[in-house]
């Protein structure tokens, strides 16, 4: 039990000691902390309240008493942008959510039963990928309709193919290992195999898409929010802020700019936080990370 423990600790080091090896990577997880600590606690942080209308300060410029201006309705952009912060990680967490649950679901399936259903799912998995996601998320959207949980689903749904593929192919190479035979010859059932062997095998490969998928759906929202197929307003969607101040760009930009800029800022950093989360659960696919800390290792042997 010990070992075990010890074992676990050490895996644990290792996972943060890798993480947190690049300076960009500890950037990212700063800014990404501080939306997140925004998003929590925006009645206190933001300055205004971003719902309540003044008609009396429409279409303001960037001043000390709002930093980003005013919309159309006298709204301050500021206030909006904070509390978009909230739409922006709830569609990104929920959608990775919905979508990793599907594909995982379809990929155990068709990689446990095979034959038929096997073919059936995977060629409906690979007609979805033919699909850009924000193309087939757009689609979904207008069957769907405008609103928080129909663009949760409709972005999860969109992104379920690529969770699929990859569990499908990591039940295959645990199906033929030794301990799953061993599991069957012992008399338990393809259902329990499944449960106990191979689905925890299939989960740490989908946590790191999960993770690298976030700033995909966060901008999938966006854009279904930008069309006019995503929130509803008067919520604020960094998407549907961008279309608004779209209409007022030669004469405001910055009701356009700065919630883009923030969109391109959290797609960015949770890209790469993605990448550096992958290279610490997979060595297999570790990137420039790992090649630098070799060649540093052979320098100091030279030397």
């Amino acid at each position: 039990m010990k070992n075990n423990e010890k074992a676990a600790s050490q895996k644990m080091k290792r996972f943060f000691r890798v993480l947190l090896a690049r300076k960009a990577v500890v950037i990212c997880l700063i800014i990404l902390l501080a939306l997140a600590f925004a998003a929590v606690f925006a009645p206190f942080v933001a300055p205004y309240d971003p719902y309540k209308q003044d008609l009396n300060n429409t279409l303001k410029t960037s001043s000390l008493e709002h930093i980003f201006g005013t919309d159309s309705l006298g709204r301050d952009t500021f206030s909006r942008i904070i509390y978009g912060t909230r739409i922006s990680f709830s569609v990104g967490l929920a959608s990775v959510l919905i979508a990793g649950t599907i594909g995982m679901i379809l990929g155990v399936t068709a990689g446990v039963v095979g034959g038929i259903v096997d073919t059936i799912i995977m060629r409906l998995m690979d007609a979805m990928m033919s699909i850009p996601l924000i193309v087939l998320a757009i689609f979904l959207g207008g069957i769907l309709g405008k609103g928080l949980p129909n663009v949760m689903l409709s972005v999860g749904i969109s992104a379920a193919p690529s969770f699929a593929r990859l569990t499908r192919g990591q039940v295959l190479t645990v199906r033929g290992s030794d301990y799953i035979t061993a599991s069957t010859i012992c008399g338990s059932s393809k259902f329990r195999t499944t449960l106990k062997h191979i689905l925890p095998n299939c989960i740490s490969p989908n946590i790191v898409l999960m993770t690298m998928n976030l700033g995909t759906a966060i901008l999938a929202e966006a854009n279904l929010s930008f069309l006019g197929l995503g929130i509803n307003p008067p919520l604020p969607s960094w998407g549907g802020m961008v279309a608004d101040g779209n209409t007022f760009l030669r004469m405001i930009p910055v009701l356009a700019v700065a919630p883009g800029i923030f969109i391109f800022l959290i797609v960015l950093c949770f890209n790469i936080v993605g990448d550096a989360v992958r290279d610490a659960l997979d060595p297999r696919l570790r990137g420039s990370l790992g090649t630098v800390k070799r060649i540093s290792l052979f320098e100091r042997k030279k030397r």
